[in-house]
């Protein structure tokens, strides 16, 4: 049963707000789904530098993906979102169906283009003409994660009937994170999910309808029945005005424990299927009090 009615709720986990250890990410993953929350997301990034702020980074998404399948049992979760260029398209596609395996099929596949150049350029990835990386990397992906065989030869691409063995245990559900236009109109002819940062929206209602009404349009224009696509929307909200885990707006609000549900059903009186509450702080107790605010 979901927190609130009509809409499901999500709970993005910590990324570079400070140095979480292995021990508190299952100890807040084990609230999240405690507290009946029907989903968690981790960000999928490998280093912060030249912001202004302090270098830092998080632990290797997929490794702490696949734990995270290990410890649940209900919940869903996935990247939020998998960079597509960190990783050959089709042995991501194998990444994904494997944790997916583990986790009996609560496995959501997020997927972006990329936007830190920073990590890009100390790792060694490529970061120019990423649209086009994109798109070439999903036609692999896609039909590898449906369970069909794929042969590709692309400008970035050489793919010579890969297959992954053993066969997935279902069509894993991709979501795609981006408000940019050519990396949507690839991704929207088959994606399951849609979803945007609380920032692209201005973390309001309203900003969301005009968003969202964009994404009908582009499904319009590619092809797409548009009931047929969930929408998600991150949503910032500080629990602990004392916290500061994130730079705090200046050109919209942040929720609050106070009027979190009501910010979640707006969302969902605009179009959203889901929310994901981006919290700050991030930790145990601010699971359990996001849950007790909207249950």
């Amino acid at each position: 049963m979901s927190l609130v009615s009509g809409i499901r709720v999500g709970i993005q986990l910590p990324e570079v707000e400070r140095v979480v250890r292995w021990p508190e990410y299952r100890d807040m993953v084990r609230a999240a789904e405690g507290n009946a929350f029907d989903s968690m997301w981790l960000g999928d990034h490998l280093l912060y530098r030249g912001d202004g702020r302090p270098e830092r980074g998080p632990w290797e998404a997929w490794t702490m993906l696949a734990a995270l399948a290990a410890e649940t049992e209900r919940i869903e979760f996935g990247p939020l979102v998998a960079c597509a260029g960190f990783h050959p398209p089709a042995v991501l596609a194998k990444m994904a169906a494997t944790v997916d395996e583990i986790s009996g099929g609560r496995f959501v596949l997020g997927l972006g283009a990329g936007w830190n150049r920073p990590e890009f350029d100390a790792f060694g990835v490529p970061f120019d003409r990423r649209a086009a990386r994109f798109e070439e990397a999903l036609a692999i992906i896609e039909p590898l994660v449906a369970g069909r065989r794929v042969t590709r030869h692309g400008e970035f691409h050489d793919i010579d009937d890969a297959v992954l063995l053993p066969t997935p245990l279902r069509p894993v559900p991709i979501m795609v994170g981006s408000v940019g236009d050519r990396v949507l109109r690839a991704a929207l002819p088959t994606a399951t999910w849609w979803n945007t940062w609380f920032d692209w929206f201005g973390n309001s209602a309203e900003g969301f309808a005009a968003l969202n009404e964009r994404i009908s349009q582009l499904c319009a224009d590619v092809g797409r029945d548009q009931t047929t696509l969930k929408r998600s929307a991150c949503l910032l909200v500080v629990t602990d005005p004392d916290a500061g885990e994130r730079p705090r707006p200046v050109d919209y609000s942040a929720a609050t424990l106070a009027d979190v549900c009501a910010r979640i059903l707006e969302l969902r009186d605009a179009g959203a299927d889901e929310v994901i509450l981006v919290s700050d702080p991030i930790d145990r107790r601010s699971i359990e009090r996001l849950a007790e605010a909207i249950r």
